[in-house]
């Protein structure tokens, strides 16, 4: 009981300063403010959700300029490696696969999707090629013919990588009905990294590839298997129109490859030297450091849509 004269104390909930330490903790736990982070993931959401469901056209706009950022921005990484990767023909290849991804070139002559797809990769890592070849013109001082290949590799590399990959979203969102497909995998890898990050957070204890990714841990992986099977039962029922146990094995196998996509690109940082391949996200570093996951997803994709309709 307060004493005469004493005003009784008011009991106040959380202030600003325990707010900003509780925030404090978990961008020290996780590397990233995540107030921020969670911001510009639900603006690129909402810029997805747009592009699919309105018209596919805007899709193929919204993608093409995520595969360009994407590759950009690979190749500058690349070349502060000293990986001499040339940017131009880089954002004209990445330009070109996702119209060649869109449209068939010629149905009646067997020209597909796919076909256009082969084409405008193989054409890019040649164009890549030949750029290289052609700047060793231009070159101050000869180069080794060893450095030179590894140039030209990684710039074939970011081709398969970035646009190659990412182009069977839009192979898939091409297709009639394929657009809810598109949006279902990639509901299912934001699970599968959702479920690692709370579950490793909260109960990570035994690392999965402590040389790689120091901050992954089997406990987070056990929870994004969980996270990703539950979402894709619910998405093969409510949206996709398919039987349970089709929205397990999409579960099953966007986990794998989601974590494979995240180790990949966790394994190229390392050997770049570099935490994050840009700072152009706010919170996630840079574009494809939130692709990783979704890359050799899109082809995981693509074919169990071809296999289950």
């Amino acid at each position: 009981m307060p004493g005469a004269g004493e005003s009784p104390r008011v009991h106040k909930g959380p202030s600003r300063a325990d707010f900003d330490a509780a925030n404090e903790k978990i961008n020290a736990r996780t590397g990233r403010p995540l107030l921020l982070a969670i911001i510009v993931g639900v603006g690129l959401g909402a810029g997805l959700l747009l592009s699919l469901l309105i018209v596919k056209e805007l899709f193929m706009l919204f993608a093409a300029a995520l595969i360009v950022t994407a590759a950009f921005e690979f190749a500058t990484a690349l070349r502060v490696a000293n990986r001499k990767v040339p940017r131009i023909p880089v954002i004209i290849a990445a330009a070109a696969i996702v119209p060649a991804s869109f449209y068939a070139i010629n149905p009646e002559a067997g020209l597909t999707r796919e076909a256009g797809q082969l084409i405008a990769a193989a054409g890019g890592i040649v164009l890549i090629t030949v750029w290289r070849l052609l700047s060793l013109a231009l070159a101050s001082k000869r180069q080794s013919p060893a450095l030179v290949v590894r140039d030209i590799g990684a710039g074939a590399f970011v081709v398969l990588y970035v646009m190659f990959l990412g182009s069977f979203f839009v192979l898939l969102t091409a297709r009639d009905g394929g657009q809810w497909w598109t949006l279902a995998s990639l509901v299912v890898v934001v699970c599968v990294d959702t479920g690692a990050y709370a579950t490793g957070l909260s109960f990570g204890k035994h690392l999965m590839a402590p040389n790689i990714s120091p901050k992954k841990t089997w406990e987070g992986f056990a929870g994004s298997v969980a996270a990703a099977v539950l979402a894709g039962v619910l998405l093969a029922l409510f949206m996709l129109q398919q039987p349970w146990w089709v929205g397990v094995i999409l579960g099953l196998t966007i986990v794998v490859t989601a974590t494979v996509g995240d180790l990949t690109e966790s394994l190229i940082k390392r050997d770049l030297g570099t935490k994050d391949m840009s700072t152009w996200l706010p919170g996630h570093g840079g574009l494809l450091d939130r692709l990783d996951s979704a890359l050799p997803s899109a082809a995981a994709a693509y074919a169990l849509f071809i296999i289950f309709t």
